[in-house]
């Protein structure tokens, strides 16, 4: 069953036959975390560097920006049975969208304050598929941890 995870959205899931997926991965990243051991896999779609841009919104929606968002997404799989120490993590998306790359660099705002997110927890970063300027649909499967990201026509497995 796929499981839909929209822009400012994290899912968790530990059921072999779900597949995680978020699309419209633009400036946006998505992250995908997956602890082999109990097979749970999460993926986080945040839009926003960092929470401080907005407390207000970082308090009603936290998976909105990276800090507060990979906090929650590791909360949730850890209540199912994943420790972090464990977790593998994979990125896509951080594009540079609408010619924005001169204006505001977003996604390479995103893709800066999730690697130094990451870093602080101690997580490494296993694989990515970041920049450019095309959007990317990105799915994870809880059964084996497998992600393929696909942009436009190309599909591949990070």
């Amino acid at each position: 069953m796929n499981i839909v995870v929209n822009v400012s959205d994290a899912r968790a899931s530990a059921a072999a036959d779900d597949t995680l997926v978020t699309y419209a991965l633009g400036s946006c990243i998505g992250v995908a975390l997956y602890d082999s051991v109990s097979r749970v896999a999460g993926l986080l779609h945040f839009q926003l560097p960092t929470s401080t841009l907005d407390a207000k919104k970082a308090a009603e929606n936290p998976m909105m920006f990276a800090d507060t968002g990979m906090n929650h997404l590791v909360s949730l799989m850890e209540r199912s049975g994943a420790q972090k120490q464990r977790i593998k993590v994979k990125l896509a998306g951080g594009a540079e969208m609408l010619n924005d790359a001169k204006l505001f660099s977003i996604g390479r705002r995103n893709h800066a304050a999730i690697r130094k997110v990451l870093w602080q927890a101690g997580m490494l970063i296993e694989a990515e598929d970041v920049g450019g300027g095309s959007p990317r649909t990105m799915y994870v499967r809880p059964a084996n941890g497998e992600v393929r990201v696909k942009t436009q026509a190309q599909e591949k497995v990070l």
